[in-house]
C-alpha cells in the first residue's frame, strides 16, 4: 500500500502538512481508497482533519487572542478569589457572631458551619461543571460561558447579603445555599475555559498558554488576602471599638468578588465561539440533516414495501443512497472513544491526578487560616484586636501564596513546552508528597 494524493477530487489531501500513515490521510491500493482509521472514502472526515490542521498552523498569537486569554484568565482568578475569600470570611464570622461565647469557643465558628459555608462552592462545581459544561457543547461555549459568570455574578451579591431568615435559617445556611449556586456558575467556569483555551490554541503553544490562564489562580489566592487587609484597615478603629464592625468588613470583602466578572462581561458577551467549534457545530447539524432524511427515506421505503413486492421494495431500499448516510455519525460517541484503553487510561489518569491534587489542595486552601493560626503566626485569637489578629493572619496567607503556589504556576508555564506535561507533573506530585508528609507529621 503507497500513499497517492487523491488530487483532483481530494486537494486537501496533497496539501495537508502530515499526509502520513499516523495521521490518518488516505492511502490507496489496487480496488478503494481507505484512511488508516478504517473509515474507508469518508471524504468529510478527511476534509476535517485538513480543516484542524491548518487552524493549528494558522492560530497565532495576536491580540484578539490575547484580550479572549485574559478574560479566560481572569476568570480563574475570579473564581479563585470566589472559592478561598471565605477561608478568611469565616474567620471574621466568628468573631462577628461568637464574641460573646465561653471559653475555647470564644471568636471561633464552630465545625459544623465552618465546614457547610466552605465545602458548598464545591457541591455547586461538581454540578454546574456536569450541567453548564454539558450545556456549552450542546447551546454553545460563549454562551453558557456568558451564562456562567451572570450568575456568579448575581450569586456573589446575593452571599455578600446573607443574613439570618427565618427561625432555623440562620445566616450560616443562608449563606450555604447561596454559595452552592455561586458554585454552579463557578463549575461552568472551569470545563468551558479550559475548553476555550484550547480550541483557540495552536498544539505549538496550547499548553503555555492554557497553563498560563491556570495560573491566573495563584493571583486569585493572593487578591483575597490584601483585600480582607485593605477592608480590615479601612474600619480599623471602629473594629478596636466594636467588634461587630466587622459585620460589614466580611460582606465587602465577599461583594469585591464580583468585581472581576462585572469588568469583563462585556467581553464575555461579545466572544464569538472558536472557528474550531464552529466547523464542528456546522458538521454536527450537517450529519442530523442526513439523519432525518435517512429516517424519511425508511418512511417511504416501508410505504413501498406495503404496496410493491417484498423483493422490489427490498431491492430499492438496498440501493438507496441515503440509506448509507443513517450509519453511524463520523466521529466516535464519548462511550465508543472511551470504551477503548488506550484512550480511557489518559482519561483515568489525568481525572485521578486532578482528583488527588483537589482533594490536598482545597483541603489547605479552605483552611489555611486554621494553619497559619495554629502555629501561632496571627497571634492570639482571645486577647489580641481583632483587627490585629485578621491582618496578621491574611499576611500569613500573602506569604504563603507569593513563596509557593504563585511561583509554581508561573515556572511551569514556562517550561511546559520544554519539559513536558508529564515529566513536571511527575515532579509536582513527588514534591507534594514529600511536603504534606511532613505537614501531617509535624
Amino acid at each position: 500500500m503507497s500513499l497517492v494524493p487523491e488530487i483532483e477530487a481530494r486537494p486537501w489531501v496533497l496539501q495537508a502538512p502530515s499526509a502520513t500513515p499516523e495521521s490518518g490521510f488516505i492511502f490507496k491500493d489496487d480496488e478503494s481508497v481507505k484512511t488508516t482509521n478504517g473509515m474507508d472514502g469518508d471524504e468529510s472526515f478527511l476534509q476535517r482533519q485538513y480543516e484542524l490542521a491548518q487552524l493549528d498552523q494558522s492560530q497565532r498569537v495576536n491580540w484578539e487572542m490575547i484580550k479572549k486569554l485574559t478574560v479566560c484568565g481572569v476568570a480563574f482568578l475570579n473564581d479563585a478569589y470566589d472559592m478561598f475569600a471565605i477561608n478568611i470570611v469565616a474567620m471574621i464570622l466568628g468573631f462577628v457572631y461568637y464574641n460573646d461565647a465561653e471559653g475555647a469557643d470564644q471568636n471561633t465558628v464552630p465545625k459544623k458551619w465552618d465546614t457547610l459555608i466552605k465545602i458548598a462552592v464545591q457541591i455547586g462545581c461538581l454540578l454546574g461543571q456536569l450541567v453548564l459544561g454539558r450545556l456549552g457543547d450542546k447551546v454553545g461555549r460563549t454562551t453558557i460561558y456568558s451564562a456562567s459568570l451572570m450568575i456568579a455574578i448575581i450569586t456573589t451579591i446575593a452571599s455578600a447579603f446573607s443574613s439570618s431568615m427565618v427561625k432555623g435559617f440562620n445566616v450560616f445556611i443562608v449563606l450555604f445555599i447561596w454559595r452552592v449556586l455561586l458554585g454552579i456558575g463557578i463549575g461552568g467556569d472551569y470545563p468551558l475555559t479550559a475548553t476555550i483555551v484550547s480550541e483557540y490554541c495552536s498544539t505549538a503553544n496550547r499548553g503555555k498558554l492554557m497553563a498560563g490562564v491556570f495560573a491566573w489562580q495563584g493571583f486569585g489566592n493572593v487578591l483575597a488576602p490584601i483585600v480582607s487587609i485593605i477592608v480590615t484597615a479601612c474600619f480599623m478603629s471602629k473594629i478596636d471599638a466594636d467588634v461587630l464592625y466587622l459585620d460589614y468588613v466580611w460582606r465587602i470583602i465577599i461583594g469585591v468578588g464580583c468585581i472581576p466578572g462585572v469588568a469583563t462581561l462585556y467581553w464575555r458577551l461579545t466572544m464569538a465561539d472558536s472557528v474550531r467549534f464552529q466547523n464542528i457545530s456546522a458538521n454536527t447539524r450537517a450529519s442530523s440533516m442526513e439523519s432525518t432524511r435517512a429516517d424519511e427515506e425508511k418512511l417511504l421505503a416501508t410505504e413501498t414495501r406495503n404496496t410493491n413486492s417484498i423483493s422490489e421494495s427490498n431491492n430499492e431500499v438496498a440501493q438507496s443512497p441515503l440509506m448509507e448516510s443513517n450509519r453511524p455519525g463520523h466521529t466516535k460517541t464519548f462511550s465508543q472513544h472511551f470504551s477503548e484503553w488506550r484512550h480511557l487510561k489518559v482519561l483515568l489518569g489525568t481525572s485521578i491526578a486532578w482528583f488527588a491534587l483537589d482533594v490536598a489542595f482545597y483541603g489547605i486552601n479552605l483552611n489555611s487560616a486554621v494553619v497559619i493560626d495554629a502555629i501561632g503566626f496571627a497571634g492570639d485569637l482571645y486577647q489580641d484586636k481583632p483587627s490585629h489578629f485578621i491582618i496578621r493572619n491574611c499576611v500569613g496567607n500573602i506569604i504563603i501564596n507569593i513563596l509557593g503556589s504563585v511561583p509554581g504556576y508561573w515556572i511551569t508555564v514556562f517550561t511546559i513546552e520544554r519539559l513536558g506535561r508529564k515529566t513536571i507533573q511527575l515532579m509536582g506530585f513527588g514534591v507534594l508528597a514529600v511536603l504534606y508528609v511532613i505537614l501531617g507529621f509535624a
